[in-house]
């Protein structure tokens, strides 16, 4: 029997918040979404009760799960600087603060040393984030194709899809099933061409908007990267949101990334973001692995005629001009577009073709990159939002 919004209520009523009432009383909650077992919600509360509310959250999440029915409940906890909280001093980052007055300096994240370093993901030896400075440019097919190379030079390799609000390894790998719970506490991780992989976009209906704020963002992923057991890996490739954000910024604070590849068309409006996206890696700290052109060019596949229709060579000079490697040119070309929107990744299924090649040799130098940085210990950036 299907879970109903009703049930998850009932069970949230039985869980008492820090000011005494029952958490659909307390209205902290937002839009309960209930698919296929999986459910999810998240609690917005005073930034500075957070510490109050968090095992609140535990509890919620508990309660939930014991739900005959349910297979996994995520629960966010967000925070909101409540008015006159300015005046407090700069807020971390997780807190998400109210839109500012017309006319107000906007405000801007910078990155300052902290004296930790982040635990890494238990059994994962190295994290990279694959991202671009906006959408269209083919950067999670670049991922998954950047992942399947990374196997092919022998390693164990996971992929989680960060793009909360528009997950797309589910199409990408042709994934329709619902990953499994372990001990009705941890996500076990779908298996796919030799990859272990977890997106948002298996537990919720293709067709579901994720109307949620940037403190939601950041709260799931981190629990995706804590709460999945991905077992060991060699590496894992996180396939970023486009955009230089709050899921960069979570990333960069809640794991030690060895590293970013930034994924770019050849034309000046892509490279302007891109720019932006290796200035934000390196602004908090993340080695740049190096830069990918997607759609360098289009070979006629009747006469064999070359267009360069973005231009050509954009990423290349610019890898150049900002000091970072260049990884490498990946034409447009039907049989890639064909291939990915059935969920047959060219690496996986077409491995002798030239486009496996391509990306074989991406992997090859991004793992170069890798072995030749520093030790996976890095002094966590402390974000902190300044007016």
């Amino acid at each position: 029997m299907a879970v109903s919004k009703e049930q998850v209520l009932s069970a949230l009523a039985k869980v008492p918040s820090p000011t005494g009432e029952t958490l659909p009383d307390a209205r902290v909650l937002s839009d309960i979404v209930v698919s296929d077992g999986k459910v999810f919600f998240s609690m917005t509360v005073d930034a500075a009760a957070v510490k109050a509310w968090e095992p609140v959250r535990e509890a919620a999440e508990k309660a939930v799960r014991a739900i005959s029915g349910v297979q996994s409940a995520l629960v966010a906890l967000t925070a909101e600087r409540s008015p006159g909280a300015a005046a407090r001093g700069p807020q971390p980052a997780h807190v998400a603060t109210q839109p500012r007055a017309a006319g107000a300096p906007a405000a801007h994240a910078h990155a300052h040393p902290a004296d930790k370093v982040q635990p890494g993901i238990p059994g994962v030896d190295a994290v990279i984030a694959v991202a671009s400075g906006k959408g269209g440019v083919g950067k999670s097919t670049t991922a998954v194709n950047l992942a399947l190379g990374l196997r092919d030079l022998g390693l164990k390799v996971g992929m989680l899809d960060a793009d909360i609000y528009g997950p797309s390894l589910p199409k990408l790998l042709a994934i329709k099933e619902k990953p499994q719970t372990i001990g009705g506490t941890k996500l076990k991780p779908i298996e796919r061409y030799g990859l272990s992989v977890m997106s948002i976009g298996f537990l919720i209906d293709e067709e579901t908007p994720m109307i949620w704020r940037g403190p939601m963002v950041m709260s799931a992923i981190t629990q995706m990267l804590r709460e999945v057991e991905w077992g060991k890996l060699d590496i894992m490739v996180v396939d970023m949101p486009p955009g230089t954000g709050d899921a960069q910024l979570t990333m960069a604070q809640q794991v030690p990334l060895k590293g970013a590849v930034i994924v770019s068309t050849p034309q000046d409006l892509a490279l302007i973001d891109a720019r932006r996206g290796v200035a934000m890696f390196k602004r908090v700290n993340v080695p740049v692995l190096g830069v990918v052109e997607n759609m360098s060019y289009f070979l006629c596949p009747q006469c064999g005629t070359r267009s360069d229709i973005f231009s050509h060579g954009g990423a290349r000079h610019e890898a150049e001009r900002l000091g970072v490697p260049f990884l490498g040119e990946v034409p447009l070309h039907m049989t890639i577009r064909e291939k990915s929107d059935a969920g047959l990744p060219v690496v996986a299924t077409e491995p002798d073709g030239p486009h496996a090649k391509i990306y074989r040799d991406i992997a090859a130098k991004v793992l170069e990159q890798i072995k030749g940085g520093a030790a996976s210990g890095r002094a966590t950036p402390k974000i902190v939002i300044e007016a």
